[in-house]
């Protein structure tokens, strides 16, 4: 079983960042790819952005060019940084990793923008 512990959500204003955190643990036994998906009340959960175990990453449309994906080189620990924020990135943000057979997801934290 993998363990997958979120930190970072928080509540914020419009224009503001955020940095949110996720470190694996349990029966991890290589790198895997990982990544972020949010849920806004109301709405499907969507992919926020992911990064290979190799490194490369992908992001939502929505969130180009002001959220970062990035990971401890080597290890299952992965992070968001979350830049102009509106009140459109309100939502709980849920991190994944992707076993062979299985992808794996946090229990969610909290990130509000609002003024």
């Amino acid at each position: 079983q993998v363990q997958l512990v979120e930190s970072g959500g928080g509540l914020v204003q419009p224009g503001g960042s955020l940095r949110l955190s996720c470190a694996a643990s349990g029966s991890v036994h290589r790198i895997y790819d990982m990544g972020w998906y949010r849920q806004a009340p109301g709405k499907q959960r969507e992919l926020v952005a992911d990064i290979t175990s190799g490194g490369s990453t992908n992001y939502a449309d929505s969130v180009k060019g002001r959220f970062t994906i990035s990971r401890d080189r080597g290890k299952n620990t992965v992070w968001l940084q979350m830049n102009s924020l509106t009140a459109e990135d309100t939502a709980v943000y849920y991190c994944t990793l992707d076993a062979v057979f299985t992808k794996y997801w946090g229990q969610g934290t909290q990130v509000a923008v609002s003024s």
